[in-house]
């Protein structure tokens, strides 16, 4: 437990920090579980559609520093060469 009064001040933040980080993990999980059943159902247009809102998840959760820009670069890449591999 933290002793000083900075490390206490800390800690609360992190507490409401913790909340946003894990709301905004969560969005990007659904996002990209639906994303892969559709991919596993093989409707590409679906998943096409779906895209642009698994992007802007991951894309939100990369600028609050929530997930690695490296991370969501490879997540993303990832999901598209799947899309592009349905026929």
């Amino acid at each position: 437990m933290p002793i000083t009064k900075s490390a206490k001040k800390a800690h609360r933040a992190s507490l409401r920090k913790r909340v946003f980080n894990t709301r905004r993990k969560d969005e990007v999980s659904k996002a990209v579980k639906s994303m892969k059943k559709l991919i596993a159902a093989g409707d590409k247009k679906a998943a096409q559609a779906l895209m642009p809102k698994v992007q802007k998840a991951l894309d939100k959760a990369s600028k609050g520093r929530t997930l690695n820009r490296n991370t969501v670069s490879r997540k993303k890449a990832r999901l598209s060469k799947m899309v592009k591999k349905l026929a």
